[in-house]
């Protein structure tokens, strides 16, 4: 079995032969790391005693070869960390293999005084396997209880958290309505932002006319003395304008009185005609009589 870290505070185990998968929250990331650590130091200790048994085992199993008799393997070390059924059979298949072993030691004794010394020293063995064994069906038998309680403190934990998705699911409408409010309030800070640089381009615009104020400025003091001098101009022209009015309007009553007088002038010059006219007939008439 892998411990896996699936939070900083929660991590979990699966167990491939009971189909399970375990799970454990832990106060701090610290906590969780050291038990991480002794996790993989018990698997690395139960992997070392597992390999250990299986070399006696296959030991014990040449040493049968030899004598010529059928004994029954013996159950390897692994079953220590096996599921809660075979955790309970554990001190039956323990008691079984003792015995089975101790048997095959009479009977291997009963053949000759020449294997006495090699079985004594498997008995030896034996002993300490014996010993071993009962250490780690101890070890086991704490560690049930121990992992009993770690599974009612998951469940605990698995009821809080099925507890803490209903509360998440219920603020999962609020936060889609947060969401949607923010996407609007996106919308509307783009838009904003759009009208922002807009208004910041025509405050550029602006910059640049009032760089040209001063130039401006100057144009309109120019303008404005130019206009002054017009002014000036057109008072005269106007003070001229009515004195050639006045001129006009003499010129007017004297052209008036030429023209009376000349009128009288061709009156007068006509009556004199007229009786130039009389004179040349009565000159006429005085040169036909003679």
């Amino acid at each position: 079995m892998t411990f896996t870290k699936t939070s900083q505070k929660f991590g979990q185990w699966a167990d491939s032969r009971a189909n399970t998968v375990f799970g454990l929250g832990f106060s701090s990331e610290q906590h969780l790391t050291k038990f991480a650590e002794k996790f993989q130091e018990v698997k690395e200790a139960a992997k070392l005693a597992r390999d250990r048994s299986q070399e006696k085992t296959e030991t014990s199993s040449n040493h049968s070869r030899e004598s010529s008799h059928e004994i029954p393997t013996s159950p390897q070390a692994s079953s220590v960390n096996g599921t809660d059924d075979e955790k309970a059979t554990r001190p039956a298949a323990i008691e079984t293999l003792l015995k089975n072993d101790n048997d095959r030691i009479k009977l291997v004794s009963a053949q000759g005084s020449t294997a006495t010394n090699k079985w004594e020293q498997e008995l030896q063995s034996l002993g300490e396997n014996n010993a071993r064994l009962s250490i780690a069906l101890q070890e086991s038998t704490n560690n049930v209880e121990h992992w009993k309680k770690q599974l009612l403190e998951c469940k605990e934990e698995g009821d809080r958290l099925r507890q803490k998705i209903v509360e998440l699911e219920g603020q999962c409408a609020d936060f889609t309505e947060e969401k949607e409010r923010n996407t609007r309030l996106s919308r509307i800070v783009k838009e904003l932002e759009a009208d922002i640089n807009e208004k910041e381009q025509e405050l550029e615009r602006l910059r640049e006319d009032v760089q040209l104020i001063p130039q401006l400025m100057e144009q309109c003091e120019d303008l404005q003395k130019r206009l002054q001098a017009a002014e000036n101009t057109n008072k005269e022209l106007e003070n001229k304008t009515k004195s050639l009015k006045s001129n006009i309007e003499e010129s007017r009553h004297k052209q008036g009185n030429l023209k009376k007088e000349l009128t009288s002038f061709l009156e007068v010059l006509d009556g004199k005609i007229d009786e130039l006219h009389g004179f040349r007939q009565g000159l006429a008439k005085l040169g036909m009589d003679n």
